[in-house]
């Protein structure tokens, strides 16, 4: 068996401060958790941090966990095995394994069983362990018309739980989980006490789900803003126009192009974005569409715009004429 380093587990040095610890857990959980990894070992590898912060984010096993680390540096096995030297942890008070604690221990490691693992607590003392369940973290993906009106969906997540013989297994959970008008990617929405359940009669945690949005056929979003490309033909660019212009919302406004108005020009469309406070904004980016010179008319009409109005869109490059 090998020794574990969870400092390394974590990214983070020996001395970190309690928050260092929280902070580097929660972004390596975000990463891992089964319910939002890609990866192929995300469930081991969170294992792995759940174990790590168990150890590491209470007081007493950190300190006999430091201890432990201290003597196997000191004389480790030639063959480079590790087996936790009797007595090792007299005069440490710790609550041993994680009761109901995070779901994504499918099983623990044999490290954290040798050492951390269930049995009758030998310290000089006993106590009941009290402790607030762990905020879990998911993913949910919304329609930029579900940011827009606000909405209800379901979703369904998966824990571990210990069925009648005590043996654990991944239970289905539906939530019904209500979408607030506004909300754009990045933000979170907290579905109070659906984390991990407490001990010692302390509350659940939170489950956090942060909002991505899907692909939309003509919107995109930036924050609060949505922005649209928006094509105009040579002579409403050139000329000036008003044209329509579909909104997120279903309705249509008519937008002002202004005479000379070139390609990547951008309109405002003031509070036609996500509401909220203050609402954000609709950008419309002018792309000019060309039409095609696939008939002899046509091919004829540029002719004679090359003629009437002559223009060189390479002038500054100092090439191609005057």
């Amino acid at each position: 068996m090998e020794f574990k380093d969870y400092y390394k587990t974590l990214g983070v040095q020996r001395g970190a401060s309690d928050d260092e610890v929280r902070k580097a857990y929660r972004k390596l959980a975000r990463k891992y958790h089964p319910d939002v990894s890609k990866e192929a070992d995300a469930q081991v590898k969170m294992r792995d941090v759940n174990e790590a912060k168990d150890v590491l984010g209470d007081k007493e096993k950190r300190a006999a966990y430091d201890a432990l680390a201290d003597r196997v540096a000191k004389g480790g096995n030639a063959d480079g095995s590790f087996q936790p030297p009797p007595g090792w942890d007299e005069g440490f008070e710790f609550h041993r394994g994680p009761g109901q604690g995070p779901a994504d221990h499918a099983e623990f490691s044999e490290f954290f069983s040798s050492v951390f693992g269930r049995g009758e607590h030998r310290g000089a003392q006993s106590r009941k362990y009290r402790a607030r369940g762990e905020d879990q973290h998911a993913a949910i993906e919304i329609s930029i018309e579900d940011s827009l009106k606000g909405a209800e969906r379901d979703i369904t997540l998966r824990a571990l739980e210990s069925d009648a013989t005590g043996k654990p297994t991944i239970v289905n959970h539906t939530l019904r989980v209500k979408i607030p008008a506004g909300v754009h990617p990045g933000q979170f929405i907290r579905l109070s006490g659906h984390g991990l359940p407490g001990e010692g009669g302390e509350s659940a945690g939170d489950l956090y789900l942060e909002v991505r949005i899907a692909p939309h056929a003509l919107y995109r979003v930036e924050g609060s803003d949505l922005y649209m490309t928006l094509p105009v033909t040579p002579t409403e660019a050139a000329l000036g126009a008003q044209v329509q212009v579909p909104t997120p919302t279903g309705g249509v406004v008519e937008v002002t192009v202004p005479p000379s108005a070139r390609s990547g020009l951008k309109l405002r469309l003031k509070d036609r974005g996500l509401p909220g406070k203050p609402p954000g904004h609709l950008y419309l980016l002018l792309d000019i569409a060309l039409p095609p010179a696939d008939t002899d008319a046509a091919r004829k009409a540029y002719e004679q715009l090359a003629q009437a109005a002559p223009f060189n869109p390479r002038r500054h490059l100092g090439v191609g004429g005057a």
